[in-house]
């Protein structure tokens, strides 16, 4: 059964990586969605800093506050940037991102205070 629970999370989370900004493109940003949602889901780069933290990757981790670009004076500059139009896109993407990052913490059960 536990494995079954593991297989959702995944899908879950993957699913608020990739769909969730689709859907957020396609509702807030209609006349270029399918720009905005490339843009979005391009802001998946903000995990190379995953590179830094020894072991790389550990199943277990709640990448929110552990990770530097995934802590919290991060994410407030995340939604700092929202104020800027040029950047509202790029800054939706990471705030989308770490909102899955977040609901991924809160599945293992490990939600780190901001």
């Amino acid at each position: 059964m536990e494995g079954s629970s593991e297989i959702l999370r995944y899908i879950v989370h993957y699913g608020l990586h990739l769909l969730f900004p689709g859907l957020v493109a396609w509702l807030f940003f209609r006349s270029n969605w399918k720009r905005a949602w490339l843009i979005m889901v391009a802001t998946m780069v903000v995990d190379l800093d995953h590179l830094l933290a020894d072991p790389v990757f550990s199943a277990g981790r709640c990448s929110i506050g552990f990770h530097p670009l995934h802590s919290g004076y991060a994410i407030a500059g995340y939604g700092a940037m929202t104020l800027w139009p040029k950047l509202r896109i790029i800054a939706t993407g990471l705030l989308l991102h770490m909102f899955a990052d977040y609901t991924d913490c809160l599945w293992m059960g490990r939600v780190m205070p901001f």
